[in-house]
């Protein structure tokens, strides 16, 4: 089976790699994992050993038909053919815990957090393969923020657990990858509802990175400016700021304040 270049595909080759991956997870014998990009299954077989349920997703069929030979002896795995991005965690595991364990293209990391962080029933942990300059978006401090790492940060408590080199894949990619681990909080901050209003804002922020804050809301909310610097002011946040400067906490407070 050779890896499929429109899907992105890099197969994981070093063995120890698939370890830290594992022992990052923390799998329990009565936990649920969820695999999203199974691929060969060398992962699946892993979690397999260690969980009470291994649901494996994979949307190539071929590699499908791979994946059910290599993980037959296990009769805790379940393959779902599905486009992980249509998967609704609810459907699979009702409201039972679960954990989301995935080595993924790197073209779908962004869109694979935010589907599954905004989900009804959110994983307790996830531990995820993606590119290291990614990985260090996610866990940047304010400073260094981003709408990505708002986006993760506001769910839950990631941090990266390894630096993978180019080599541990078959092809190389051109650039090394992180394992990163989220711990994702047991009370999520808003209803699902009001979060669609705070990523409103936080996305105005970042609209145009280089602008302060003050100008940046301006333009992409369609406020008068006069009664942006008001909002700041309100919020106790400087109007000349960049976006990339606030922490969530300053986030949330100038969401609640507009809220009132």
């Amino acid at each position: 089976m050779h890896p499929n270049k429109a899907f992105g595909q890099n197969f994981l080759v070093d063995r120890a790699v698939l370890q830290r991956i594992v022992e990052a997870a923390e799998i329990a014998p009565a936990d649920q994992v969820l695999e999203v990009g199974a691929g060969t299954g060398t992962l699946t077989r892993e979690l397999a050993k260690r969980a009470r349920r291994v649901v494996a997703v994979e949307l190539e069929r071929d590699m499908l038909t791979l994946l059910a030979e290599t993980t037959r002896e296990y009769h805790n795995v379940e393959l779902l053919a599905r486009n992980l991005l249509y998967l609704d965690p609810s459907e699979v595991f009702g409201q039972e815990p679960y954990k989301l364990v995935a080595n993924l293209p790197y073209y779908i990391t962004a869109p694979t957090f935010r589907h599954f962080l905004e989900s009804a029933n959110p994983p307790r942990l996830l531990v995820v393969m993606v590119q290291y300059e990614v990985a260090q978006r996610i866990v940047a401090a304010p400073g260094d923020l981003s709408v990505l790492g708002i986006s993760v940060q506001f769910y839950g408590r990631p941090s990266i657990v390894d630096r993978v080199p180019a080599r541990a894949f078959y092809p190389a990619p051109k650039v090394d990858s992180a394992i990163i681990r989220v711990d994702v909080l047991p009370n999520i901050p808003l209803t699902p509802q009001e979060r669609v209003g705070f990523f409103r804002i936080v996305q105005a922020g970042f609209s145009a990175r280089r602008k302060q804050l003050h100008n940046s809301l301006t333009h992409d909310l369609h406020i008068k400016n006069e009664e942006v610097r008001a909002w700041l002011g309100r919020a106790d946040i400087d109007p000349s700021r960049r976006a990339e400067t606030l922490s969530i906490e300053e986030w949330l407070r100038l969401w609640h304040t507009k809220a009132m």
